[in-house]
């Protein structure tokens, strides 16, 4: 199979939107007011027999914003210190993270034959809450992400596996999952992008989608 197929392949599948897993650790729930102090992303791409798999990783710890709000008890359960010296050494403001962070996305948009990326996140909603404030507050007119659609694993993993906590749905899927590491926006982002790959190629292994009737179709085109 071609590059060229292949790239079209990956374009037709989600209708020409690239996922990309999204992994943000706040401060609190409300994502109008509370920081947003690690976020992460995980674009993907597609072998030549048409599997999703895990591309490149972006991740950057982040400097509350003027005047945000951190609960202390995000902070006990993510364990993020934001006196730790070595995070303040490599943190960075929402403004040069979401630049960093799209600028990897728009080119694998474009790598792909895609025409914008859609948010892959455990329970969606939260984190595609926070980048779309995070987006209006650092005055950026056009982010990559659709602006409302998502696709949330914590959903399928229930559908898939009958499972819907991160940790559990990886082991269900024959990912391996430490605890230990988990709260963190990089690790729970590599987890949920193997984890949401795995459901999407098991899907396609048990014949929900066609990669021979895709390939006509792009031969057709």
């Amino acid at each position: 199979m071609t590059e060229a197929v292949t790239r079209e392949l990956m374009a037709q599948r989600f209708r020409s939107y690239l996922p990309v897993v999204v992994d943000l650790e706040t401060g609190g729930f409300n994502a109008q007011g509370d920081a947003i102090l690690e976020i992460a992303a995980v674009t993907l791409t597609m072998d030549p027999e048409g599997n999703l798999m895990p591309d490149t990783t972006s991740a950057y710890h982040v400097t509350p914003f003027e005047g945000a709000n951190v609960e202390q008890s995000a902070l006990d359960f993510t364990g993020i210190r934001l006196d730790d010296p070595l995070r303040q050494q490599v943190a960075v403001s929402e403004a040069e993270a979401l630049g960093e962070l799209f600028r990897p996305i728009r080119k694998s948009i474009k790598a792909h034959g895609c025409t914008r990326a859609i948010l892959v996140g455990h329970n969606a909603a939260f984190d595609h809450g926070f980048l779309n404030a995070a987006v209006e507050r650092c005055g950026i007119k056009r982010s990559p992400f659709h602006p409302f659609s998502s696709f949330d694993t914590a959903s399928l993993a229930g559908l898939v596996y009958g499972q819907t906590v991160l940790a559990r749905a990886c082991r269900a899927a024959g990912i391996e999952f430490d605890n230990n590491a988990a709260h963190s926006a990089r690790y729970d982002t590599e987890r949920t992008a193997e984890l949401f790959c795995a459901m999407v190629n098991r899907y396609k292994d048990l014949g929900g989608w066609q990669l021979a009737q895709r390939e006509q179709g792009v031969e057709e085109l």
